[in-house]
This record gives C-alpha cells, structure tokens and sequence, in this order.
C-alpha cells in the first residue's frame, strides 16, 4: 500500500547562516534508511562545512546558484541544473551569490549525522 507523506519535518541544518531544510522522504520524517529527499532553501552567502559523506548525493537545484567546492577546484550549479557528489568525495556547499539557492538533495543512502563526517569548524 502506498504511504502518504502528510507534510515535511524541518531539520537543523549546519552551516554559518540559517538555512531551510524539510526533510520529506528520509530517517527522520519517514523512518526511510535507504534513501532521503529534501527541499532546501539556502541564504545569501551560507556555507556550511566541508564533508565526506557515506552517501551519492543528488542535487537539483530550482532556483538561485549553489557552489559545489571539491578537491581540485569548485563549480556553480545554477537553476535548472543538477550535480552529483559520489560517496568518499570531499564536498563543500554554499550559496554565494545574492539570491541565496533552492535545491533538491537526495541521499542514497539517506541522510543522517553519522554519516556526513563533516570537517571540524
């Protein structure tokens, strides 16, 4: 039987800003382990910290421009365009520009704290 998703949870997000997290599809709003979607809304100049996820992440991003830091450089995903981060990878996301991002990230597996591994501030 199919199972409705009555509305998102909103996550605490990391980063050096406010950022908008609703987690529809995941450990959290859904009890998912194998996969996590979520809707994002990041401000003018956020930037979370670098990680090394245990998950492929899928970015689609709406509206706006997120930058994709890696190791060996950096690249602007603007609306409309999508990246993807392989698990093992060295990521860092921010949104530099001045209005802010909207994106969807899915997680394979889904998302959770212990498996970001997120760089020490």
């Amino acid at each position: 039987m199919p199972i409705r998703i009555e509305q998102a949870t909103r996550i605490e997000p990391a980063g050096n800003k406010p950022k908008q997290i609703d987690e529809y599809i995941g450990r959290v709003n859904s009890q998912t382990e194998g996969v996590s979607i979520a809707h994002m809304h990041s401000p003018s100049g956020w930037i979370e910290p670098g990680q090394r996820p245990e998950f492929d992440e899928f970015t689609v991003v709406l509206k706006g421009m997120l930058r994709v830091e890696f190791e060996g450089g950096q690249m602007d995903i603007y609306g409309g365009q999508a990246v993807i981060v392989n698990q093992g990878e060295w990521v860092r996301y921010s949104s530099p520009s001045e209005e802010g991002a909207e994106y969807i990230a899915v997680c394979l597996p889904a998302f959770s704290p212990s498996l970001v591994h997120r760089d020490s501030e």
